[in-house]
């Protein structure tokens, strides 16, 4: 083939690409196609071919490349160049006229506000990036700060664009980062609801699961086959584009670049009142939507103001989601199982006939507990009401007695546990029932389960699944059997679907869970009452295991915010000597057993001074490093403001450290902090 017939198929394969790209645009997202589908499968087909023929012709943004790429080995790890923060909550008009009490109140008094309001999607959370127009990366939220990386998967979304601007010739942004949902339309999930079920009986729960389950999924051809769809809403991160003043320009930003907008929902307002209005009557028609919503998102539409307004905790100040109330409804309770938790509790599940309720198939309930049951009076065979508590978890609300035939049959709690046959036992003042039983499997999974979270030791690589087969396996009797694991190498290589890669990053995410703060390993003892904010408040004051271990209830009930009945759990746990074998075999490993000591000279050198961390530090972990600066008397904030001292910065630091650089906000390495702090250097 000559040079000039390549070129001449290398502009066909151009001109192709950007002739799908436009109609696919024009079916997916505007809904207003120019062609029909067989002259669109015709170009589609030909384009296919021309690349099988010359896969050197296969460009990155190629529409082809949607029927998925090969299964991945697993999801890498994305930092996103800003925190995906979570939105508080307001169910009634009354919540919201109390939110904008709260901006007015740290607002100059002759300030103007406009409010955008947009659908709340029920989907996915995902980030998208592109450089030069080009779509290069995409992520799930993950925990806010980390997401999972799932380009490959998000490719096959058809009304995501593979370049930007689909039409027109504006020119694209250098980089843009943009925020969305992918969701499932409730028409495609019940198509593809009826087509799973005729094809192999298994039903779906949700639109949103559905979505959810396929984008994470290994296999893009997976993904692909499912009929995703997706909203973009928000602008992470622009360089080198317009200049953008608030939301409703940006979401206007978006639907010119060719990014699939809820335009024809979205509102702005400068009337307060007018706004509470709009939510209280959208919420009638909302579940007229093609897709379903749980709520409406309001925000300041104005950039300067939402940084003025900043973050409180986890929650931007100038955003509210407006919830609207739970669904009800009617059916029947078939059976009551009992599940053990990792703490030995045992929870009371409703088995359900299958309901349809506020766009979720509902099949399952939670109870509570024994005494919400009798309390009720809710028997086995009644026809019992639920609703979507939070529009979320089900829950049964009360039964139906004057629906009964007499066949129903009252429930009491098993005296033995029903995975491991132990006694169960309730203790006083309590209303949950326990399986006494430390070695129950069930216990002992979940136990794992929640040591090696997130919310504890956060260990990547290690979740239920895993747990699961190590129990089974007999490698892991208790928690502290985790860190004998790198003895038993051989064994897990042996062990089917454990590569090398796949054994060598488990081991090595145990080995760093060991910089894990004291705080997070008491947390993922699983001790009853003692979540995340409970151990800091005990080591804040105790300062290491020892000493706690050596405290008596009366002086752990003297700390503000431990009652007794936390501090008799802390104190009983204590006493266990299976408790304290564990504990002796976790300070073997190596993990921490106290929080590190302020310098005598300067206990509170941090004191008055803001930070914000980005970046992957050489030796610390974004936790260790948080607890360090809150324990020298320093905050530490989400986001880069006005209001910050010192950046914190590591490799690979995005974002957050080019907006510091433009602040003029001083940079500090780890080194620099332990300078600060008057300590060595690593």
């Amino acid at each position: 083939m000559t040079a000039v017939d390549l070129a001449a198929l290398r502009q066909r394969a151009a001109s192709l690409r950007q002739l799908i790209q436009y109609h696919a645009h024009r079916y997916h997202v505007l809904d207003a196609p120019e062609i029909s589908d067989e002259a669109y499968d015709s170009l589609f087909q030909e384009l296919l071919e021309l690349e099988r023929a010359h896969p050197d012709l296969i460009a990155p943004d190629s529409p082809t490349l949607r029927a998925g790429a090969p299964p991945a080995a697993g999801f890498a790890r994305v930092e996103h160049p800003a925190p995906m923060l979570s939105l508080g909550n307001a169910v009634t008009p009354d919540d919201l006229y109390a939110w904008r009490e709260r901006l007015l109140r740290l607002l100059p008094g002759d300030i103007a506000i406009l409010y955008t309001v947009e659908p709340k999607i029920d989907g996915l959370t995902v980030v998208l990036h592109y450089e030069e127009g080009l779509f290069t990366l995409g992520a799930t939220r993950g925990d806010g700060s980390v997401g999972e990386e799932i380009t490959a998967n998000l490719r096959t979304v058809r009304s995501l664009p593979l370049r930007v601007p689909v039409a027109g010739d504006e020119a694209p942004p250098r980089r843009l980062v943009v925020r969305g949902e992918a969701y499932m339309s409730k028409a495609e999930f019940a198509r593809f609801q009826a087509a799973q079920e005729a094809e192999s009986g298994r039903r779906y729960v949700n639109p949103r699961n559905t979505a959810a389950g396929a984008l994470r999924n290994l296999d893009p051809a997976v993904t692909a086959a499912r009929p995703l769809d997706l909203w973009a809403y928000q602008i992470v991160a622009l360089e080198a584009g317009p200049d953008l003043a608030g939301q409703w320009p940006a979401l206007a930003y978006l639907a010119r670049l060719g990014f699939p907008v809820t335009q024809a929902e979205n509102r702005r307002f400068d009337d307060f009142d007018a706004l509470v209005a709009y939510c209280v009557q959208w919420g009638e028609r909302r579940h007229e939507l093609p897709y379903e919503v749980d709520g409406l998102v309001i925000k300041v539409d104005d950039f300067a103001l939402q940084e003025r307004l900043g973050y409180v905790g986890k929650d931007p100040r100038w955003a509210v989601a407006y919830k609207y109330p739970s669904a009800e409804a009617a059916t029947r309770l078939l059976a009551i199982q009992v599940e053990v938790g990792r703490t030995g509790v045992l929870t009371p599940r409703a088995v359900l006939e299958p309901v349809y309720l506020g766009g979720v198939t509902v099949s399952s309930a939670t109870l509570h507990n024994a005494d919400y049951i009798a309390e009720r009076d809710i028997r086995v065979g009644d026809t019992v009401v639920i609703k979507r508590a939070g529009e979320v978890i089900p829950q049964v609300l009360r039964a139906l007695p004057e629906l009964r035939s007499g066949a129903e049959t009252p429930w009491q709690m098993p005296d033995r546990c029903p995975v491991c046959g132990g006694p169960v036992a309730r203790y006083a003042g309590e209303v949950a029932y326990y399986c006494e039983n430390m070695a129950c499997p069930a216990q002992l999974v979940r136990r794992i389960e929640f040591f090696v979270s997130r919310a504890a030791m956060d260990i990547a690589g290690f979740g239920s699944k895993q747990a699961e087969l190590f129990v089974a396996k007999g490698f892991i009797h208790e928690i502290a059997d985790i860190y004998d694991l790198p003895d038993r190498r051989e064994a897990l290589l042996a062990l089917e679907g454990f590569a090398a890669k796949k054994v060598e990053n488990l081991l090595q995410a145990i080995a760093a869970s060991k910089q894990q703060p004291a705080t997070r390993l008491l947390t993922g003892l699983g001790i009853h009452f003692v979540g995340a904010a409970v151990a800091e408040l005990l080591l804040e004051h105790f300062r290491s295991f020892a000493a706690l271990a050596a405290a008596s209830a009366e002086e752990m009930a003297e700390i503000e915010g431990i009652g007794p009945r936390i501090a008799a759990s802390v104190t009983a746990w204590f006493a266990q000597p299976a408790n304290q074998r564990t504990l002796a075999r976790l300070a073997a490993a190596g993990l921490p057993m106290r929080l590190p000591e302020a310098t005598p000279e300067a206990p509170a050198t941090l004191a008055g001074r803001t930070f914000v961390i980005t970046g992957t530090l050489p030796t610390w972990s974004r936790d260790r490093a948080t607890a360090i600066i809150k324990e020298h008397g320093g905050k530490v904030a989400a986001a880069v403001s006005g209001a910050t001292d010192y950046l914190l910065a590591g490799e690979k630091a995005g974002s957050k450290l080019e907006k510091a650089q433009k602040l003029g906000i001083p940079i500090l390495s780890e080194e620099d902090v332990r300078a600060l702090l008057g300590w060595p250097a690593a």
